[in-house]
């Protein structure tokens, strides 16, 4: 795959003393879906910022499509969308005047053709010659990714594009990444919505105080980490787990009323024929049951998890 970001050896600390970022080495395919996670004050918003042009590393590195992000600040910004999370616009000019200014300050042409397929994308043609300030929290959103879009970056940042707006912005976001995508745009998204990065990402990071702790192909890590819970809903409720039980590790849930086992569903072994034969041993008996494979967010706050214990 070719390479459109390399960053080595990336580190921010500031002169307060606060070390945003540690050491950081990562590369990002053209192309891609890549999505961010990690906890408020983890390092998301200093990493693109870096890469964006915006905050100077310590330490470090930082080449889009071969250029250097400090050296060559032009070359590569103008090849960046960045859609930051908080709202910055013009409140008294209009949506299509905010939106075609943008376009010229990385030195495009006018092209007014694009800029109103865009606004159509984003559902802002009808709102094109309302004054930013007239327009609700929502639809402002709306006008930094048009923004962003606005000089058709073959990159396109995403510092938490959706949090806090409604659920048809939302929709219209990840359908314009869809399209972009079929274009070779690449996509780098942090997220708090992590069913967002579970369906859209090719590959996720996770960062957690400065550190990025892992790197991995979504279905990869899905595979590698997901666990498996069995859910089994009890003919008669339980007070406690028989001892006879406890190898399986268990726990009793609803008032008693149903029995889980988490399990590797890799694993040749998975307990689950031992446990059944154990429990109608020992007389228990279960009306139901069912499974539900571990989710990203599971996954993701077991990895946090471990590295916050000493």
């Amino acid at each position: 795959m070719e390479k459109v970001i390399a960053i080595e050896g990336l580190s921010k600390t500031y002169k307060t003393g606060l070390q945003a970022l540690k050491t950081i080495d990562l590369e990002i395919d053209k192309g891609e879906i890549f999505a961010l996670l990690g906890p408020n004050g983890a390092g998301k918003t200093t990493l693109i910022s870096i890469v964006c042009g915006i905050v100077t590393p310590s330490t470090g590195t930082v080449t889009v499509e071969g250029f250097d992000t400090i050296k060559d600040y032009r070359e590569t910004r103008r090849r960046i969308g960045l859609v930051p999370q908080e709202l910055h616009t013009e409140a008294f000019e209009s949506v299509w005047a905010t939106v075609s200014f943008s376009r010229g300050l990385f030195g495009r042409p006018p092209d007014p053709a694009h800029i109103e397929k865009v606004l159509r994308d984003l559902s802002l043609w009808d709102r094109r010659k309302a004054r930013i300030r007239e327009l609700s929290g929502g639809m402002k959103r709306r006008v930094m990714i048009a923004k962003a879009l606005s000089h058709e970056p073959e990159i396109l940042f995403l510092d938490e594009p959706t949090a806090g707006v409604d659920v048809e912005l939302r929709r219209d976001m990840w359908n314009l990444v869809r399209q972009l995508r079929t274009k070779g745009v690449t996509i780098i998204l942090t997220t708090h919505y992590i069913e967002e990065a579970e369906e859209m990402a090719d590959r996720v990071g996770v960062i957690n105080k400065g550190e990025l702790i892992l790197v991995e192909e979504k279905s990869s890590l899905m595979k590698k980490l997901g666990k498996k819970e069995l859910t089994l809903n009890l003919a008669e409720p339980l007070e406690a787990i028989p001892p006879a039980l406890d190898r399986w590790g268990l726990a009793l849930d609803a008032d008693g009323h149903e029995l889980l086992y988490v399990f590797d569903a890799n694993e040749e072994e998975t307990g689950v024929p031992s446990l059944l034969k154990a429990m109608t041993d020992a007389g228990i008996g279960f009306k139901d049951l069912h499974t539900r494979q571990s989710s990203l967010e599971d996954i993701f706050v077991s990895l946090v998890h471990e590295k916050r214990a000493p």
